[in-house]
């Protein structure tokens, strides 16, 4: 039985809505949450950057903007490291460290998130936490830690397509309420 589920997948193919998703369902099966989601911000129907958000406090912060004046570049943003820090890495530390958090979500092990020492260091330390661990690693970066995950013999990655985006958060969902009750 895989503890670790993450998804993969083009980009827009709709890997956060189906995070998302299975998190709304397990929410709704009484399970606590943690860790963080991010999506992308627009103003005017132009994206202008990615936001953070932690899944316990609900704190926002920025990943990355267009006027985002230091940090790592990728395309036309500028991570925002201090925000990647802050919100993301801690939410998912607080999520590992917190008894009442039953499910960490990490949104997204990708390109810009790789930047971070903290925020690698925090991933790590989910996925080697007995918890569950919901996530989504970007399709092209490449990192030892993204090696890591994908080789991991506890870690099941799934390819979202636009075939099965409408229904594969309930096989996520049924392998994280199987690891809580084989963990519980």
């Amino acid at each position: 039985m895989k503890r670790l589920i993450f998804m993969s997948g083009q980009p827009g193919v709709g890997k956060t809505s189906v995070l998302l998703r299975a998190v709304d369902v397990l929410k709704g099966l009484g399970y606590r949450v943690g860790g963080m989601v991010s999506g992308e911000v627009r103003e005017r129907g132009v994206r202008v950057g990615f936001e953070i958000i932690d899944l316990s406090t609900g704190q926002r912060g920025w990943l990355a903007h267009v006027d985002q004046p230091t940090g790592p570049q990728v395309s036309k943003y500028r991570v925002n490291l201090e925000d990647l820090n802050s919100v993301g890495a801690r939410s998912i530390l607080n999520a590992v460290r917190d008894a009442e958090v039953n499910v960490i979500v990490v949104d997204e092990v990708g390109t810009m998130e790789l930047f971070s020492k903290a925020f690698k260091e925090a991933v790590l330390q989910a996925v080697n936490s007995s918890k569950p661990v919901i996530g989504i690693v970007h399709y092209k970066a490449r990192d030892t830690l993204i090696q890591n995950i994908r080789a991991r013999e506890d870690a099941e990655i799934f390819e979202v397509t636009q075939e099965n985006r409408g229904s594969l958060h309930t096989t996520i969902v049924d392998r994280v309420v199987e690891s809580v009750r084989k963990h519980s």
